[in-house]
């Protein structure tokens, strides 16, 4: 058996069920060895769509996901959904050829690009090791969370492994929850019982249901506020007490109750620039607390009071354990003292008044503040445009969004079910990788309307990945918020009188290119137009559908200035 046969079978005993990629030469052998042993492989028409393919697989289905592409331009084409990946610390491992002779023209140094964007690299070297090498590379992009390079030269892959390597026996490998030390839990539970305003910041750490438990639960008990980062949107979903997004993407009410809080609690949440927006989210006399598995993550953004290492799901119920025993214990001196012990709940008010609940339910989504609608004949203002897909589309959706001035529509004004339901790839902040986006997380969740949010840039840039949607079959619905430029610079330097031409572009008709692909495809200009959408969904939905919406271009995204702010 030779080595390229040997890894494929042994990755896929390790858990590496789903690979994406171009196939070439080099990396011929290898991904047949796979889909041979049992992994489903998905070939994508640029090994950069099968790289953001791979990375929104790997964070929706909560499993590693491959990426194999040919050595030297098949890796160098996939680097931008790559860096996206290491930025984003998805379990991802990627499988490039490699050539070792610099004469050749594939020659690049592998290595030193996956250190260039963050990525971990790893090389199978002989035949004997091969299988070792490349199981201890899953274990790596498993057990540390990182997107890891497997370099696999050609002439290694070509060698003939020993019979009793191949047959290797093989456990998937599984990342141990950290549990956190009982000091700190000790100190975090002083501080949520001194404060009077919480809210508690849930980021991609807390992305699980046991996590989402866990949190309502000792929320409940301090009477905190519930808030997420971007990527975790829906976390809380159809809590009463849910402020839905923290950060730039937060509504008015939203940034309002945040700046209130004298403690703040970031459960595996980076507490960024975004999240926080740039600190005006904290409040001068706030607490600030950190919660993350990775030691090295917490005050890597901002100062915090406090960092507590540990798994956000384990941290918050040790909490919860302290905060009901420290109670009882009260209790029970009371007692002793002669008093009366308190009974019922072991709640506390904090921020959960009567008004403020009220004022959640009002106000608290964009889709509920009035707005100026600046929609013509020709163009539909893309609030409206959102409100009403809302409305349209069914609930149980995943939604795939790309980067530019467009990006907060989708992303606030469409709802989600819960923490699975947006996949949000903006760590790199690139465009183009909406749609390759949408694609691997409508695999990771067939039960849902796959729904790919782009922008007229991304669209074109992804383009050939039209042709994926349509092979695989996939009902989606691609929604092009088109107003015929890079909005973003646009808006930047459009009011200081700069010229625009680089960034502005004659109108395309994304609707006809669509159809070339095999789409259905509708252009709306009005919001009446949108019939065709509920058609569609009414009908086999044989074929995906693509919307390409004419939006205004009066105006910049409201989070646009806090995004140009890091720059």
């Amino acid at each position: 058996m030779k080595v390229a046969e040997a890894v494929g079978r042994a990755l896929y005993a390790a858990g590496v069920g789903q690979v994406f990629g171009v196939v070439g030469s080099g990396n011929f052998h290898l991904t047949n060895a796979m889909v041979a042993a049992g992994s489903r492989f998905v070939a994508a028409r640029h090994e950069g769509g099968a790289a953001t393919m791979a990375d929104a697989y790997a964070r929706m289905s909560g499993t590693v996901a491959a990426l194999s592409v040919h050595q030297g331009p098949g890796l160098t084409n996939a680097m931008t959904g790559i860096a996206e990946a290491a930025k984003s610390r998805t379990p991802l491992l990627v499988l490039a050829a490699e050539v070792t002779e610099p004469r050749s023209n594939f020659y690049v140094d592998q290595e030193a690009l996956a250190r260039s964007v963050g990525a971990v690299s790893a090389r199978v070297t002989s035949a004997e090791d091969a299988v070792t090498q490349a199981l201890d590379a899953v274990r790596r992009a498993v057990c540390e969370r990182r997107t890891v390079l497997l370099n696999l030269p050609l002439g290694v892959q070509a060698l003939d492994v020993p019979d009793d390597v191949s047959t290797l026996a093989v456990v998937p490998p599984e990342r141990a929850p950290v549990e956190p030390e009982f000091a700190d839990v000790e100190a975090l539970a002083r501080v949520l019982e001194k404060s009077r305003r919480p809210v508690f910041v849930a980021g991609r750490g807390a992305r699980s249901p046991g996590a989402r438990d866990a949190l309502v639960t000792l929320a409940e008990r301090h009477g905190a506020l519930l808030a997420t980062s971007a990527v975790a949107r829906g976390l809380f979903h159809g809590d009463p007490w849910s402020l839905d997004v923290s950060g730039g993407f937060a509504s008015p009410l939203a940034a309002e109750l945040i700046q209130e809080a004298d403690l703040i609690v970031g459960w595996g949440c980076a507490l960024n620039m975004w999240t926080m927006r740039h600190g005006r989210l904290i409040g001068p006399d706030a607490t600030v607390v950190q919660v993350d598995d990775d030691a090295s993550a917490l005050g890597a953004h901002r100062a915090v009071h406090l960092g507590v290492t540990g798994d956000v799901e384990l941290t918050a119920r040790r909490a919860l354990e302290t905060h009901d025993a420290n109670r009882q214990a009260q209790h029970g001196e009371q007692a002793q003292q002669g008093h009366q012990a308190q009974q019922g709940p072991l709640a506390r008010q904090g921020f959960r008044t009567a008004d403020i609940n009220v004022a959640i339910a009002a106000r608290v989504r964009w889709r509920d503040v009035p707005y100026e609608d600046t929609s013509t004949r020709e163009r539909i203002d893309p609030r409206t445009l959102s409100i009403a897909l809302d409305d349209i589309l069914p609930a149980e959706r995943v939604i795939g969004v790309d980067s530019g001035n467009f990006m907060g529509y989708p992303s606030m004004y469409l709802s989600v079910p819960d923490e699975n339901g947006l996949c949000f790839t903006q760590a790199f902040q690139s465009i183009g990788l909406g749609l390759a986006t949408a694609i691997g997380a409508s695999l990771a969740r067939p039960d849902r309307l796959p729904v790919a949010a782009l922008g007229d840039g991304g669209a074109m840039m992804g383009a050939a990945e039209f042709d994926t949607v349509r092979r695989l079959g996939l009902p989606m619905v691609v929604v092009v918020y088109n107003d015929d430029a890079y909005g973003a610079e646009v808006h930047h330097f459009g009011p200081d009188g700069h010229p625009l031409e680089t960034v502005e572009f004659p109108p395309t008709d994304i609707a006809a290119v669509a159809r070339g692909y095999g789409f259905e495809a509708v252009t709306v200009h009005t919001r009446t137009d949108l019939k065709a959408v509920e058609d569609w969904l009414a009908g086999p939905r044989s074929a995906p559908l693509l919307i390409d919406a004419k939006v205004v271009a009066d105006r910049g995204a409201w989070w646009l200035e806090e995004a140009f702010r890091g720059h």
